[in-house]
């Protein structure tokens, strides 16, 4: 009997406590204050202009719904996992980013699989999808699909034929007095001159250390081989390793007629050179008596989310806004780079960009950029070398053997 009176009672009690509760969410008032969203977005200097624009139309796109306070902040794309595995707290809310980090980010816990992505693949071209992918699970919002690299040559001194080759361009750079140029310090660029020599580099299935044989001894082409070409590169008078950055101030001052760069650049380097802007696939080298087709590396841009972002939903929409249509199209017309949406890939614009056509020229001759992290600086090391000359006069062999050795130690 205690136990049914005592359960009537609770019974009251819960009832008493459930129509009060529901008395007072009928008569509190409600707080229509925007709550406060504070996002910070990672890219690339020179996208400064360009993203603060597209933040501009996003808080406006979504005024009312939230108080705003979107900050950008510059950081290198192809640093960006480096800057952001330092301290994911403390690191951006949206982050553009190079897709061969895609695999160390998710890895990280940096970055979560995309919830809407079977709309993202529908308006994006599968190849950079495919690269934003892990395990079948979408982990980015693609953004362009033109991370490579191609050569730029002033029509004005070089001719079409002339750019075919190597030989050719240094040939006319030099009797002009001019440059032509290359980032040696970048492995990123150093691949074009191992990449279609049946020589190879890639990696393992651990998906962290890479396998090389930039070093082999056999063959119709060794790695001796190639040191020796860059060796005379060189030496002729026509050629400057030197950064991108170099590179456009040579464009605009009239130093370089030639160099071998990306679509980032196409619009500074079309105001430099006006009508007589060239661009194509890479020029064939000699190497061992014979020409080889120059390789490079593509890959395409990616945004992510960090995983860790206080204003998650904010920030995957604020992803999106970035990479949407409109704003891919505002990219392309502002910085000239290839898009991956696939409506503005399509467009007469892009299909009639000189840069674009380069790349797509390319492409035959490029491999997606999977390595893992050892491959960088013991091919800058070596390629830096090459560019000073060798002044050592250490035995080319031996190099080679220590770069292949640090590209794939564990």
């Amino acid at each position: 009997m205690g136990k049914r009176i005592c359960g009537l009672l609770l019974g009251l009690l819960c009832t008493s406590a459930i129509m009060g509760c529901g008395k007072a969410e009928e008569t509190d008032p409600v707080n229509t204050e925007p709550s406060k969203v504070e996002l910070v977005v990672w890219g690339a200097q020179e996208d400064a202009e360009l993203m603060n624009r597209i933040i501009d139309g996003f808080v406006e796109n979504y005024r009312g719904q939230a108080d705003f306070e979107i900050v950008f902040e510059a950081q290198g794309e192809s640093q960006c996992k480096n800057a952001l595995l330092g301290g994911l707290e403390e690191g951006a809310d949206v982050f553009t980013f190079a897709d061969d980090q895609i695999n160390a980010l998710a890895a990280a816990g940096a970055l979560n699989p995309i919830e809407n992505a079977d709309e993202i693949r529908g308006r994006n071209l599968s190849s950079t999808t495919e690269a934003a992918t892990i395990n079948d699970r979408l982990y980015a919002y693609p953004l362009t699909a033109d991370n490579g690299y191609f050569l730029y040559y002033n029509k004005k001194y070089i001719t079409d034929e002339q750019a075919e080759t190597l030989d050719g361009i240094l040939e006319a750079a030099a009797a002009n007095g001019k440059l032509f140029t290359m980032d040696w310090s970048s492995a990123w660029y150093v691949y074009s001159f191992f990449g279609n020599t049946g020589m190879q580099v890639g990696l393992n299935s651990d998906g962290i250390t890479n396998y090389c044989t930039w070093n082999r001894t056999e063959g119709d082409i060794k790695g001796i081989d190639v040191a020796q070409a860059m060796l005379r590169i060189a030496e002729n008078p026509g050629f400057v390793s030197c950064t991108d950055e170099e590179f456009l101030n040579g464009v605009k001052d009239g130093t370089v007629i030639a160099g071998v760069s990306g679509v980032w650049n196409s619009v500074q380097v079309t105001e430099a050179w006006g009508e007589n802007t060239g661009a194509c696939k890479l020029p064939a080298y000699n190497c061992n008596g014979r020409l080889v087709q120059m390789a490079s590396f593509s890959g395409c841009k990616l945004i992510g989310v960090n995983a860790y972002s206080e204003h998650p939903q904010w920030a995957s929409r604020l992803a999106e806004w970035i990479t949407n249509e409109q704003n891919q199209r505002l990219r392309f017309e502002m910085r000239g780079q290839g898009p991956s949406n696939t409506t503005v890939a399509d467009s007469a614009e892009v299909r009639q960009a000189p840069a674009i056509t380069a790349l797509l020229e390319q492409s035959e001759f490029s491999q997606l950029q999977r390595i893992g992290g050892k491959f960088w600086d013991p091919v800058s090391r070596f390629a830096e070398n090459m560019a000073a000359g060798n002044p050592s006069g250490r035995d080319l062999q031996e190099q080679l053997d220590e770069m292949a050795e640090g590209i794939s130690a564990r």
